[in-house]
């Protein structure tokens, strides 16, 4: 949310403003379900407020498109408890995010499509949040790799269980959803053992 809109929302009857910026991240989330990339007028519509209202609350469709992303408030992707081979706790992580794309794969692909783009904006596929589940997963090879290189490992791991991949995997490749979703995490796996062989170049 940027200055102006953060600073209308968080002035004065905050309930029904956050009622009412619920109401159009819901709107935009359902649309964008459907296969749409809606703008902040669609949303008002779908949601039965009004234009001028809605762009009170977001300034542009881009911005209302990063409320509406399926983000998670967790901190970590790894089992309670989580395990102790970093091998095992790449595998947790990779398959909870492959199987969180696939379960929003139309918002995914939308936040893509936008991300791709020029726009000066803070999109959550710019921010590389699945990239700290992942080093999360790989400290136990703190004192045998220097930070670098589990940063690299981490950066490598998510690029291929990424929507990035799973787009080329389905529109390029043609695979279904089940053979994709073995094929990512077959490639995470096969790529966390040749870097614990062979680390990522520091360069």
């Amino acid at each position: 949310m940027n200055a102006m809109s953060r600073d209308y929302a968080e002035a004065g009857r905050t309930r029904q403003k956050q009622r009412t910026r619920d109401h159009l991240v819901e709107a935009a989330r359902r649309l964008v379900q459907g296969g749409d990339t809606p703008r902040v007028e669609d949303a008002a519509e779908a949601a039965g407020i009004s234009r001028t209202t809605a762009y009170r609350y977001f300034a542009s469709q881009a911005e209302l498109l990063a409320a509406a992303f399926p983000e998670t408030a967790r901190s970590s992707m790894l089992p309670d408890p989580a395990p102790t081979e970093p091998l095992e706790r790449v595998a947790a992580v990779a398959a909870a995010v492959v199987d969180r794309i696939e379960e929003t794969e139309h918002v995914q692909r939308t936040m893509l499509r936008l991300s791709l783009g020029d726009a000066p904006h803070d999109l959550p596929l710019r921010q590389g949040r699945v990239i700290p589940w992942f080093e999360e997963a790989l400290s136990p090879l703190g004192g045998q790799l220097a930070d670098e290189a589990l940063h690299r490992m981490a950066v490598a791991l998510r690029a291929v269980c990424g929507i990035e991949t799973r787009v080329w995997l389905s529109d390029i490749a043609g695979l279904d959803a089940e053979a994709i979703r073995a094929l990512q995490l077959w490639m995470t796996d096969a790529l966390a053992r040749r870097a614990l062989e062979v680390p990522p170049p520091a360069r």
